[in-house]
């Protein structure tokens, strides 16, 4: 059996509303150019335009209408490889208003939170719109992301670049300005997952709580050691959910060639931590961990939350002999 011909393979549902096309590249669309030296430029396609780099310029109508996957070179010699953009490379070098969620991370929060087709899903804040795109492309049309964003310059951003990603208004997205610890509890809303990437997400423990069904997830995404720190103290002070487990994740590229093999020169280091837990049914607590904590880890300088069973230390105590 063939392969069908490519002006037999079907584009992908609009109902889908995956952010892909199948076929030819069409007005409209996007596409990445890369050149030689790894330099990838972003374009919508229009006919009768030019793009133009120093390596001279290109003509759109010279792409339209060719399969994806073809190389093409300028009008002084330079070669680029014509692709549409997946979702990773957008993400990376759409325009910002505030700081990405990069694709690594992205990837964690779609697995680690399970967020399935279906899922209602609230967001807080929504960036420049990069892990929106993820949570959208993974609930689908019959699920539901409520972004609340405190500040609606970036709330422009983030519109702009999920439906310039989505080539229309998402049906499953719903953008809100707020302050999710004031706006959860007051919409009522009673949701599967929630995902925090704020300066202080411990204010919004409370609210996640009273808005997470039972068996819920929370998710944090945090830059600094102390966020991370004062998070999983005020979820375990919390009680209603599972013990948090904290983590991040590193990616290092390889070179290859033929003998060459080793670790590249740069690599996609810290860039945030995750911190997960689970909804506990009302009521319930989870059994605390027998593993007791480390010398010193809530003592006399510690004065963050604490969990119920730890009291506090009495100051005196550092100079008992």
């Amino acid at each position: 059996m063939t392969d069908p011909t490519p002006s037999t393979v079907p584009d992908v549902s609009p109902q889908a509303w995956a952010g892909v096309h199948r076929g030819p590249l069409r007005i409209g669309e996007w596409v990445r150019l890369t050149d030689q030296k790894g330099r990838r430029h972003n374009f919508e396609l229009v006919a009768g335009k030019r793009f133009f780099s120093n390596r001279g310029h290109i003509e759109h109508d010279d792409l339209i209408g060719r399969e994806e996957g073809f190389s093409i070179t300028s009008s002084v010699g330079g070669e680029y490889l014509v692709f549409r953009p997946l979702l990773s490379e957008f993400v990376v070098s759409m325009p910002r208003g505030a700081a990405v969620v990069y694709p690594k991370d992205a990837a964690q929060i779609v697995a680690m939170a399970d967020i399935f087709p279906g899922a209602k899903v609230v967001e807080a804040g929504v960036g420049s719109g990069a892990l929106t795109c993820s949570l959208l492309r993974a609930v689908g049309p019959y699920g539901n992301v409520i972004s609340w964003e405190r500040r609606e310059e970036f709330a422009d951003v983030a519109r702009k670049n999920v439906t310039q990603f989505f080539g229309g208004q998402h049906p499953a997205w719903d953008l809100r300005l707020g302050d999710l610890q004031e706006a959860l509890p007051a919409s009522g809303e009673r949701v599967d997952r929630v995902i925090l990437d704020m300066l202080a997400p411990w204010e919004c423990v409370d609210a996640v709580a009273d808005a997470l069904l039972p068996g819920g997830i929370v998710v944090a995404y945090v830059a600094t050691t102390t966020q991370l720190s004062r998070f999983v103290e005020t979820v375990r002070a919390h009680g209603g959910f599972t013990e948090p487990q904290p983590w991040e994740s590193l990616v290092r590229d390889w070179h290859v060639e033929g003998l060459a093999v080793r670790p590249g020169h740069k690599m996609i280091g810290h860039t945030a931590f995750l911190v997960t837990a689970r909804r506990m049914a009302p009521g319930e607590t989870a059994p605390r961990k027998k593993r007791r904590p480390a010398p010193g880890a809530y003592g006399v300088d510690y004065t963050g939350p604490r969990p119920a069973d730890i009291p506090p230390v009495v100051l005196e105590e550092k100079f008992d002999s």
